[in-house]
């Protein structure tokens, strides 16, 4: 009987599937990391691939915000980052005028040692070192779409604006990575919300960039702040460095895309009766807002009506206070999609996918939220990964074909033809 073990936290859960019933494992066709991912990354900077190189952007004495991913995120900043502050102090940027910005979006705020565990600590030392501050943002524009837009002062500020981060599958947003590091990772709640809104309309979807309009919103205000230049890397499962890019941000999320598809675009030929999934491990699953990723991506992969089960620890619960009170006050699944519907808000937009998610196929989750809460979740709690998959053949019959997601954060089923990036 195949057996399998899947990252859940900082450790890993067994499971085995019965071989009759074992449609497949939808597994990334993983590159090796880079052997030198410092050269690499200094290799982008140097070389674009298109527009301008930081030469041409900034100016002797500028002031610069480096915007970086907040601790949600699997980017390693402490290797993004240092080329980058070089690359400045060759063209005559100074430490003193350079800040690290950590793009939090609605996250909570990092503590003093979670910033220097990101960066490093001789980062820290070297330059300024700052949260996002949705509470202190100034106003820069009004997108297409109506998106005002809001972003935190100490970036607005900055003569030149440095995104970093990696390209991963986001949702709604295609891909994480380019100007998102501004939008929403530096702006204010009603930003946030004015912009995730579009999460509604059709084209808002994981691995697509042209013709989703959420993406284009986000564009479109990161011009409006000032996304100067990008420095993104793609990673494999193991979080190693296989590709670097940096330019134009757009291009340079474009290029992402297609590493990142190269990698994790998988198709498949049927829906399954069961998915078996985990989100990735840490910090993927580290609550049930983050962990709701690796849900929308299984979701591709199992028929209406069939079960999905998810190994997230979520060791710091939900994650987030609006998407913990929409879960509570709901009365069935399908009352977080009408909310929304209704009026759209930050958190409540989670709630609401996981509702779709729900409704499309019951959910079993593995985690150490205790069982009682994992009801009112809408979800059945398990005890481990064997136990649920004996109620899923329970629910579905014995011969209930099964899926096996063990990245189901990064790998994207696709029983059609892959979205152009």
């Amino acid at each position: 009987m195949p057996a399998f073990r899947l990252k859940y936290g900082s450790t890993h859960l067994a499971v085995e599937v019965p071989a009759a019933n074992l449609e497949g494992v939808i597994e990334a066709r993983e590159q090796p990391g880079l052997p030198d991912p410092d050269a690499a990354i200094r290799a982008a900077i140097a070389g674009p691939v298109a527009g301008p190189s930081l030469a041409g952007i900034v100016r002797p004495g500028d002031r610069v915000a480096v915007v970086v991913s907040d601790i949600t995120r699997p980017a390693p900043s402490h290797l993004l980052v240092p080329p980058v502050l070089d690359a400045l102090n060759a063209v005559g940027v100074p430490d003193s005028h350079i800040t690290v910005i950590f793009a939090l979006g609605i996250h909570r705020p990092h503590t003093p040692a979670e910033r220097e565990r990101l960066v490093g600590a001789a980062v820290t030392r070297r330059v300024r070192c700052i949260d996002s501050d949705p509470s202190d943002c100034v106003r820069v524009g009004v997108t297409s779409r109506g998106t005002i837009v809001r972003a935190t002062r100490s970036a607005v500020n900055a003569d030149v604006r440095v995104c970093t981060g990696n390209v991963e599958y986001h949702w709604f947003a295609g891909y994480s990575g380019g100007a998102k590091a501004l939008v929403p990772g530096v702006c204010d709640r009603a930003t946030i919300s004015a912009n995730h809104s579009l999460m509604l309309q059709p084209g808002a979807e994981q691995g697509r960039i042209d013709g989703n309009p959420l993406r284009e919103d986000i564009e479109e205000a990161g011009a409006l702040i000032g996304a100067d230049f990008a420095v993104n890397v793609a990673l494999n499962s193991r979080r190693e460095i296989v590709a670097a890019f940096a330019g134009r941000p757009l291009d340079v999320l474009r290029a992402g895309a297609r590493a990142i598809d190269s990698m994790y675009a998988i198709p498949i030929e049927r829906q399954a009766d069961v998915v078996i999934a985990s989100p990735g491990g840490s910090p993927k699953d580290m609550n049930l807002y983050q962990a709701q990723k690796a849900i929308d991506n299984a979701r591709f992969a199992v028929r209406p009506g069939g079960a999905l089960i998810l190994a997230a620890e979520c060791r710091e619960g939900l994650g987030e206070e609006v998407f913990e009170q929409w879960m509570d006050e709901a009365r069935e699944p399908a009352d977080l999609v009408r909310r929304l519907r209704a009026g759209f808000v930050v958190g409540g937009h989670k709630a609401a996918a996981l509702g779709m998610a729900a409704v499309h196929a019951p959910i079993t989750l593995v985690s150490a939220m205790p069982p009682e809460r994992v009801r009112r979740l809408f979800l059945t709690p398990a005890a481990s990964l064997d136990e649920a998959l004996a109620m899923a053949f329970e629910r579905l019959g014995s011969g209930a074909s099964v899926l096996v997601m063990p990245n189901a954060g990064s790998t994207l089923p696709r029983t059609r033809a892959a979205t152009p990036v």
